[in-house]
């Protein structure tokens, strides 16, 4: 019974992690799998949240579905889905320590860069590098499909690009909706999707949905500037949180 209850509280708060995270922040989205893996392993945790992504995506697409930027959305579609591909196709392959690690070290090390130059007191919009956002929304795709866990390489891509607040939230939610619905094709087929889980999904629709509308309106309140250095800090703990998940699943240093 005990058990019972401490599961079902987990899969709540990483519902409404899953949500907020939707709803525009960031740093409460890396909660959810990381918290859900304390009553089971990270593989089954991400099968059985793919669901609540996926119907927390259609409440975000509603908020931010005029906020976005089309040409970033191009490049990134195309990245994403081979890199979901590739994900696929290297499934029974893939060490996924390696790959947390790898992808903490490159958030880290972005993190790090982006807080020495202060480039969130830029306004002006760059460029858009077709070649590194193809490169980048690739390992995007690729990583979310291992663990969910594609938000710093999108990061990488898009923050230097100096989007507005609303349009950066916006482009992200497009892109990650559509990532996670093209994965419930190949997570069904790798038996990671099952009636059971669709079953749990039903009863933490109501607090995923509750908390992507909770998210948008903190995003709304919370002042540009003060934003995106909450992006910049989320992705250096979320990416130091990566190491250390990946040195510990690795069984060498622990």
């Amino acid at each position: 019974m005990q058990g019972e209850f401490l599961f079902w509280f987990l899969a709540v708060f990483a519902a409404i992690s899953v949500g907020l995270g939707k709803g525009g922040l960031p740093v409460i989205a890396g909660l959810a799998v990381p918290s859900l893996s304390l009553v089971m392993s990270p593989i089954a945790a991400a099968g059985l949240l793919l669901p609540v992504y996926v119907v927390s995506d259609v409440f975000a697409l509603l908020a931010y579905r005029r906020n976005y930027e089309p040409k970033i959305l191009r490049v990134g579609m195309v990245g994403l889905t081979i890199g979901v591909l590739i994900g696929w196709a290297t499934a029974h392959l893939v060490i996924e320590w390696v790959v947390t690690i790898l992808i903490g070290l490159m958030g880290v090390l972005f993190s790090v860069h982006q807080m020495l130059k202060k480039f969130y007191k830029k306004k002006k919009n760059k460029p858009i590098n077709t070649n590194s956002g193809y490169f980048w929304c690739t390992i995007a795709g690729f990583t979310s499909f291992i663990s969910h866990n594609g938000g710093p390489p999108w990061q990488i891509f898009v923050l230097p690009i100096g989007l507005s607040k609303s349009v950066f939230v916006g482009t992200s939610v497009i892109a990650f909706s559509y990532v996670n619905a093209i994965k419930l094709i190949p997570y069904y087929f790798l038996g990671q999707l099952s009636l059971d889980n669709l079953k749990i999904t039903i009863y933490l629709m109501l607090p995923a949905s509750i908390a992507v509308y909770v998210g948008f309106k903190l995003v709304k309140l919370i002042p540009e500037k003060v934003f995106f250095k909450i992006v910049i800090w989320a992705l250096f703990l979320i990416s130091l949180k990566l190491i250390w998940d990946g040195f510990k699943s690795s069984g060498q240093f622990f």
